[in-house]
């Protein structure tokens, strides 16, 4: 038997709840054992080995990990079986370091709150949030079976046009409706973004990890986890007002996925340093460089939408994602795209 439990209050609910009604929090799943319905909890503590690993383990009985497919700074990323659905997942586990800091779970549970909102074919959702028995948090996502567009430029290399223009308009579909949710992403880079097969033997761009996502409305608590100074981000990638520690909204994501798309069709980065530091000065002080002088065939009227969308003000900007997406399918003048990409922008 399963309940679910406000990690902010600590009032316990049965049925469907996703959210606390009484504070609006993300519920988490907790085991449940006896009659009297008592929560079993164990303080968790970290193994021994610095060699952290959940393969060929199961948690809270349902899912079976089958391999680690990577891990982040403050999470491990495995592939599991649901064997209560069948299905094949993957799961997010909170490090078990930072288990015992508390900004770093709630940060985590925001993650899969905000995520948990997001219904779009260009979005990775949210499935479940839970709570093991010895204390590891944890999110469950589709397991997408694909390859991470930073992979695919290295193999490749450089875009074609067409196939870049749609993938991005994708993109932008699917962060228009987290704008609209109030929901900024504020990583976007290349190691984010999968593509997976789709209809008609076409692929697909899917936006993942929402794990930086800032939500505008943020209550004190979620304030206080992104607050204003607070640099939080991937340094190439990051728009000037996010390297200066302001206030972002939707533009930031715009000024993002722009340098994304300036890599996809070059393969290089629109500012240049020796240091991280020196990119993200170049940010603030500088122009981003021609695309066209890496790739001279490139069509001018895109690298015109892109040089926009990389104003240093936000208001140099466009204003949404969907007016980026919208613009960069008219310049790229292809009925194609137009017709499988323009219906998701409207």
């Amino acid at each position: 038997m399963s309940q679910r439990r406000c990690p902010k209050c600590g009032a316990v609910y049965g049925g469907d709840a996703r959210f606390c009604p009484k504070d609006g929090s993300p519920l988490v799943d907790v085991a449940v054992a006896g009659t009297s319905g008592t929560t079993i909890r164990k303080a968790y503590k970290p193994p021994s080995t610095d060699r952290f690993t959940l393969s060929s383990q199961r948690i809270d009985n349902r899912y079976e990990v089958v391999k680690r497919l990577g891990e982040g700074g403050m999470s491990y990323v495995y592939e599991a079986k649901d064997l209560t659905r069948g299905e094949t997942v993957a799961i997010k586990i909170l490090s078990p370091k930072l288990s015992a800091d508390q900004s770093s779970v709630q940060r985590l549970r925001r993650e899969a709150g905000l995520a948990m909102r997001l219904e779009h074919p260009h979005v990775c959702k949210i499935l479940r949030l839970g709570e093991t028995e010895d204390g590891l948090i944890y999110l469950v996502m589709p397991y997408l079976r694909g390859e991470l567009l930073s992979d695919r430029e290295g193999k490749v290399g450089a875009l074609p046009v067409a196939q870049g223009i749609e993938w991005l308009g994708q993109m932008c579909s699917g962060l228009h409706h987290a704008h609209q949710l109030h929901i900024v992403h504020r990583d976007l880079k290349p190691e984010n973004v999968m593509i997976v097969p789709g209809p008609e033997g076409r692929e697909l761009a899917v936006i993942m990890d929402f794990g930086l996502a800032k939500e505008n409305r943020a209550d004190p608590t979620i304030a206080k986890l992104t607050a204003t100074g607070i640099i939080l981000g991937t340094p190439e990638f990051m728009s000037p007002e996010q390297i200066r520690g302001r206030p972002i909204d939707a533009r930031s994501d715009v000024y993002a996925l722009a340098i994304v798309a300036f890599e996809m069709f070059s393969t290089k980065l629109p500012f240049s340093g020796r240091s991280a530091q020196e990119m993200m000065i170049a940010r603030l002080r500088g122009k981003p460089a021609s695309l066209r002088q890496y790739r001279p065939d490139f069509p001018e009227a895109i690298e015109a939408v892109l040089m926009r969308a990389m104003g240093v003000e936000p208001e140099q900007r466009y204003a949404t994602a969907r007016e980026f997406g919208q613009a960069l399918v008219e310049a790229g003048g292809d009925p194609d795209v137009t017709r499988r990409v323009g219906p998701l922008l409207k």
